[in-house]
């Protein structure tokens, strides 16, 4: 404005100067002296024109070239509107006609809008915080809405308030998803969900009006009963759900501290159990191979088989005795200790045959 008050009076003054030297060339010199200083007026006037008109393109084109480009920084977005017609412009240096385009730059960094409280306060404001639930109970829910300017000219013209028009519509986004929550999971469990929904409903509002702003995030500040009694009940149930939960991640520590333990000692258990059965197996494969033998020998020599079956019967039923058998199929049991007794036995039987189980079945 100064610059233009400048020029202003440079051009009254040369217009008077130029009134002047047209009055004084018409008026009637009557005599030749004053002829000669009137001429060197006239002069005088006429070179301070030129060096007025001068001066005067001079600060003409220094505004002109002042007013023909601007820069855009990185944190800027804008448009330029030359004779109507709009352009968004680029991050760097741009040049545009003077006087003739006009330029909007805009901030474009994540920006924040706070719904139900006063950002400059941080206190909650009734009117935009109170809510009703799914259950006809009444809350204190704040949010805080983030958002971007990421087309200038929707900005610019869609709307004459586009950051009170977010607001209304994060307003309604939020009075309508608390709305399908219950109180219990608007002050706990739901808030993620409450956030994912609003921010959805938010941007699909913000693309169908084409408002040249972009939802960042939305988050919840603080969800409370509206009164101090109802407040300090949903406290004490919120503390009670808390320690529930404590007691649930302490019981699933415990299981996850024993469940390694059982599960090695089952696998132990497991082991020792394949292993005892394959034990068994070869013991009883074992068996079966002897048995089939011995099936074969009493198939050629049937009483040789019974008599050595009947001895290895009786040393393992009467383990560390001497057995005397004679002809007769008489049978003396002795001790292993009374060798005299047995040494008399034998003597007196001329046919008698002595079988010592004790060394027997230590071999």
């Amino acid at each position: 404005m100064s610059l233009f008050w400048i020029i202003f009076s440079w051009i009254c003054v040369i217009t008077l100067f130029q009134l002047a030297a047209t009055f004084t060339e018409n008026s009637t010199v009557e005599n030749k002296n004053d002829s000669k200083i009137i001429g060197v007026i006239s002069k005088k006037i006429i070179d301070f024109k030129k060096i007025s008109i001068a001066i005067l393109l001079i600060i003409t084109l220094l505004i002109v070239a002042a007013n023909s480009y601007y820069i855009v920084s990185e944190q800027q977005c804008g448009l330029v509107c030359t004779c109507g017609y709009n352009e968004p412009v680029e991050t760097g240096f741009h040049l545009k006609w003077s006087f003739l385009s006009e330029v909007q730059l805009f901030d474009s960094t994540t920006q924040g809008l706070s719904i139900g409280y006063d950002e400059a306060t941080n206190e909650s404001v009734d009117k935009d915080s109170l809510m009703i639930t799914s259950d006809m109970n009444f809350i204190n829910a704040d949010f805080f809405v983030e958002y971007r300017i990421t087309d200038p000219i929707a900005y610019t013209y869609s709307t004459s308030n586009p950051e009170e028009l977010l607001k209304n519509i994060g307003l309604a986004a939020v009075r309508n998803t608390v709305g399908q929550f219950t109180v219990d999971e608007v002050l706990t469990t739901g808030k993620s969900s409450i956030e994912s929904k609003v921010f959805e409903n938010i941007s699909s509002t913000l693309d169908k009006y084409s408002t040249g702003l972009k939802l960042v995030n939305v988050s919840i500040q603080d969800t409370e009963a509206p009164t101090d009694a109802v407040k300090n009940a949903f406290q004490a149930v919120e503390d009670a759900k808390q320690n529930a939960q404590t007691k649930l991640n302490e019981a699933e520590q415990y299981t996850n501290e024993q469940l390694p333990a059982a599960e090695a000692f089952a696998a132990q258990t497991l082991s020792l159990a394949n292993a005892s059965k394959i034990e068994r197996i070869n013991e009883a494969t074992e068996e079966v191979a002897t048995f089939e033998a011995l099936f074969k020998e009493y198939e050629k020599n049937p009483e040789q088989v019974k008599t050595k079956l009947y001895y290895d019967t009786l040393g393992k039923v009467l383990p560390n005795m001497q057995l005397v058998i004679g002809k007769d199929s008489k049978v003396v049991y002795v001790t292993g200790n009374n060798n005299y007794l047995a040494d008399t036995v034998l003597s007196e039987s001329s046919s008698t045959t002595k079988t010592d189980f004790s060394s027997e079945n230590n071999d």
